[in-house]
Parts: C-alpha cells; structure tokens; sequence
C-alpha cells in the first residue's frame, strides 16, 4: 500500500516539471488572445433611448399598410413624412414669444400647442399676472384660446417646453404704468389687502402700496378692501419693482380747484384729539384746530364735537400741493361763544354769518391799505422838506415821485 502511495506522488512530481518545461507555449497562448482582442472593433454604447422611442419599441398594436398606390397619390409615404419631421429645425429658444393655441386641460395647467414636436405646458401660476386664491386655470383660461405665449425652459426628454402668459403681461403692465406716469392723470384701482403701513391696490395687474398717509378722508382697515379708489403715482421704479400710490393727491387735486379761502363747507368729525379735530371734506381730511372752534376758551372738547358729528365751517387755509385743509367755526359764531351755547344756531347762521365776516375783512383790509398810504405820503412830505432847490432837485423829486407812485399801486 504504502508503495502505491509513493509511486501516485512521483507521477504528480513529473507532470509538474513537464508544465514548467511547456510555459512558453502558455505564454504564446496568452498573447495571442490578447492580440485578438484588440483586434475586436470597439462599439459605442447605445444612445439614451427617448419615451417615445421606448413606447415605438415595445408598441405591438396594428400595422396599418397602405398601397404603393395611395402613397403615389398623395405624394408622400410615412418614411418621407418621418424623414422631414426630423429634419426640420423649429429653432424655439428661451424667452421667445410665439403664438400657440389651448388644446387641454392637464394636471393644473393646460397643453398649448406652439407647432413644436411636442406640446408645450403652460402651468397654473404662469397663467396670469395677478392670482386669486382658489381661481383655477378653467377660470383663466379657455379652450381653443389663440394667443402669445413666452417660453420659459428648453426641452425636457419628452421634448416638451414650459411656456407663460403671466411674463408678457408683466412686461405689459409696466409700458401701460410708465405711460400713466408719464401723462400724470388720476386712475381708479382696486385695493385687494390691508396691512400697518397702508393698503396694496391692483394697477394694470402691479401690486401698489398706499401709505396711510396717504389715504384721503379714512384709514386704511379692513372695509376698504374690495373698493375702487382714485390714485396717483408717487414713486415708479421697474428696476426694484416698486410702486407707491397716493389717494390724498388724488383727491385733493381735483377737489382743491374748487376750494378757496372763505368757502363754508360741510363736513363729518371724524376722530378727537387734544389740539382739535379731524373733519372729513369731500374726501379730504381738515383740521379744526381747538383754537379756531369757539371765541370763548374751550376745556373740553368732547362736549363740543362728537366723532361722526355734521358740521359746518369755513376753510382759513389750505396746501393744494400736500392736501392739507385749515378749518375754523369761530369765524362763523354770531355772538362769541356760540359754539358752546348753542352750536345749531351757528351751523343755521353759517352762510349770514360768513358774509358778515367778508365784510368785516373787506374793511379791515381797506383801513389797513388805507394807513399804508398815509404813511407812505407822509414819508413823501417829509422828503420834500429836506429839498433843495434847482435841476438836480427836480430829477430827484421826480424819481421820488415815481417811487411813491409805484408803491401806491
């Protein structure tokens, strides 16, 4: 047994030298498969494969054949018609504006077809400028509407574009807000939102910010919204998007025209302060100043006036350009005090009252124009006596003379 063994290693010894001796070949052998693989052609990997070619590959449904005949009449075949298809070249880029017609509704927005290879999507928040809540695009857009689009992407795998309204109406918006500007005449817009500074009204689509101060007659809360108001412009900057509006300017230019020192007025006490009150004038915000409410000193005025109160004063001055109105109801008292003692005669009286007054002022201006004159003839005689005679007195009264003239007129 144990020779059997020994002779079993003494074979596997030999086959082991017989492969060593054989190594040269085993290299030949391997060279030469190297040198075959590199002979091999190299091939490129196969292009990304589109959706539709993937569905054009995996499709299984009929094959429509038609005769060499029908092809003849129309003059084409599906092959050429592929073959122009392909090669025709669309050239849409970003930021051109084409004309597209609304084919579908589709998953918040709508298919636009623009003569692309595939149709273009509009979505909901490209639709329009400006946005109500809940509005969806059935209620912005409508079927087979024929318009210009924007396109705002470049093709996706499926050759699709992302195209928008909202972009060219912005652009448009801003031409129609700088002409506004430029010709400065008042406009009517919708407030939408109410905030601490002021109120946001819509203008040609535009979010505008009304200051507070700005806000004719009332405060910016929460009943202003929904309503239409007339505007100005005080600032426009496309730059950083920024407009300002100012109903007080508004107001107050139209209005103002027709206002003058003097003119009795009626008006509604809107809000009590310690100085005096505020009182609504056709849409303009005056002020009663506690010193021009009564002749008689006042302590308090909640016994005088009430928010809410009619009334009826006289304007003693105004600034057209800040909208700024000076009222006075002591101008109107026909016995001073009355606006304490009994406010209702003075408001019955008011226009007997305010001639009273004009006439009063009249005469007071005459008496006064009439002491200037004295003076200043008096100022002339007093010249005359420290004259001296001959040609050069003569010039000097006469231009003396024109002097006084001149100040007399």
């Amino acid at each position: 047994m144990k020779f059997i063994v020994a002779f079993s290693l003494l074979a596997a010894s030999s086959n082991a030298f017989v492969n060593i001796g054989n190594a040269p070949s085993s290299r030949t052998a391997l060279h030469s498969t190297i040198e075959a693989s590199a002979a091999r052609p190299n091939h490129k990997k196969a292009q990304f494969a589109t959706r539709f070619d993937r569905i054009k590959a995996t499709y299984k449904g009929p094959q429509i054949k038609f005769d060499r005949d029908i092809e003849d009449e129309v003059g084409f075949s599906y092959e050429s018609f592929g073959d122009a298809v392909a090669a025709t070249d669309y050239s849409f880029n970003r930021n051109d504006v084409v004309r597209g017609t609304v084919v579908q509704y589709d998953k918040g927005g709508c298919i636009v077809d623009i003569g692309a290879k595939a149709s273009a999507f509009l979505p909901l928040q490209e639709a329009t400028l400006f946005q109500e809540q809940g509005v969806g695009i059935e209620d912005i857009i409508d079927i087979d509407a024929e318009r210009d689009f924007e396109i705002i992407s470049e093709e996706d795998e499926n050759g699709q574009l992302l195209v928008s309204v909202r972009r060219i109406q912005y652009r448009e918006a801003w031409d129609k807000v700088v002409a506004k500007q430029e010709s400065d005449q008042a406009f009517e817009a919708e407030c939408v939102s109410v905030n601490r500074g002021g109120a946001i009204f819509l203008v040609e689509g535009l979010r505008a910010f009304l200051p507070g101060s700005h806000l004719a007659g009332r405060l910016p809360d929460d009943d202003l919204v929904g309503q239409k108001l007339p505007l100005k412009f005080l600032e426009v900057n496309q730059e950083e998007n920024k407009l300002v509006v100012s109903n007080r300017r508004a107001v107050v230019e139209e209005q103002m025209s027709e206002l003058s020192r003097g003119d009795v007025i009626e008006g509604i006490v809107k809000a009590l302060k310690p100085y005096g009150a505020f009182v609504e004038v056709g849409g303009m915000s005056g002020l009663l100043h506690i010193s021009q409410i009564s002749m008689d000193r006042i302590v308090d005025l909640e016994k005088v006036l009430q928010p809410g109160q009619k009334i009826k004063c006289m304007i003693i001055d105004h600034d057209k350009q800040n909208g700024r109105i000076a009222l006075s109801t002591k101008t109107l008292e026909p016995e001073p005090g009355d606006m304490i003692k009994d406010p209702e005669r003075v408001y019955e009286m008011a226009e007997q009252t305010a001639i009273v007054y004009h006439e009063k002022q009249e005469a007071e201006r005459k008496k006064r124009e009439a002491s200037a004159k004295d003076i200043v003839l008096g100022l002339g005689d007093a010249l005359d006596d420290l004259g001296v005679g001959g040609v050069g007195e003569e010039s000097a009264d006469d231009e003396t003379s024109d002097n006084l003239d001149s100040l007399l007129n």
